[in-house]
């Protein structure tokens, strides 16, 4: 009897390394449907373009629109037409770099004269600025900033004769120039190397007030126009392209 059993126990032995083999073949088939690095873990999906929380601090003289990526984020809630429009805007959204940050800049005119008040003792020609950070809000590490290196088109310039100011009739009196805005001018992919450089200014020759001394402005923070601050009121701004750092 004991001869009879040996043959039994060895075929048993045998299915079941059989068994494994086969399951351990089958284990290494699926895994290597997954991609893995050097080390034999998989490899991650989250690349540098997986999307990120931003928060923007904007100050205008006197209304803003943010655009990042040719998308519209953000823009001023007080209406231009609003008097002494000196207002700032936390505005938070999610893009992925790189980023191509673009802003419409507007300082308020009554009309194509580039005056303000008209008609009334306080007639005169206004001026414009513009300061923003934007910042990662999961780091508070400071992303990008108005600074010289900013490129602007102007697209409304008035008046070109100051003198004009004391008008009757100013819209007649006061000479202006105005040029298309360009298709696409906040994509990513719009070329604006022909733009000059903005121009960066000072607190006090913007008259920066009201809420612009509620943010803490990182120094890498600029005061930025055209070349005029009393002469350019409708601007287009872009800032060079910021890659993740």
């Amino acid at each position: 009897m004991a001869s009879l059993t040996r043959p039994r126990n060895v075929a048993a032995v045998a299915f079941v390394m059989l068994a494994l083999v086969a399951c351990s073949s089958s284990t290494s088939s699926n895994n290597t449907s997954k991609p893995t690095s050097n080390t034999g873990l998989p490899t991650s999906t989250s690349a540098s373009g997986a999307p990120t929380k931003f928060v923007a601090d904007i100050w205008g003289d006197n209304w803003f629109a943010l655009y990042v990526n040719g998308k519209l984020v953000g823009e001023d809630s007080v209406p231009i037409t609003t008097q002494r429009s000196f207002n700032k805007e936390r505005i938070t959204f999610t893009a992925t770099y790189p980023l191509t940050v673009a802003v419409l800049a507007k300082d308020y005119i009554q009309d194509a004269s580039g005056l303000e008040y008209i008609g009334t003792p306080q007639q005169q020609i206004g001026d414009g600025g513009l300061i923003a950070q934007i910042s990662d809000e999961a780091t508070g590490r400071i992303v990008a900033a108005t600074n010289a290196k900013w490129r602007t088109l102007v697209v409304q310039r008035a008046p070109l004769n100051p003198s004009c100011v004391t008008s009757a009739n100013p819209i007649t009196d006061c000479e202006h120039e105005s040029i298309a805005t360009p298709d696409e001018w906040a994509a990513p992919s719009f070329d604006d190397a022909s733009w000059p450089n903005v121009n960066v200014y000072t607190a006090e020759e913007v008259g920066a007030h009201g809420d612009y001394t509620m943010v803490t402005w990182d120094p890498s923070a600029s005061l930025i126009w055209g070349s005029d601050l009393k002469m350019d009121n409708v601007l287009l701004m872009r800032a060079p392209t910021i890659a993740r750092r």
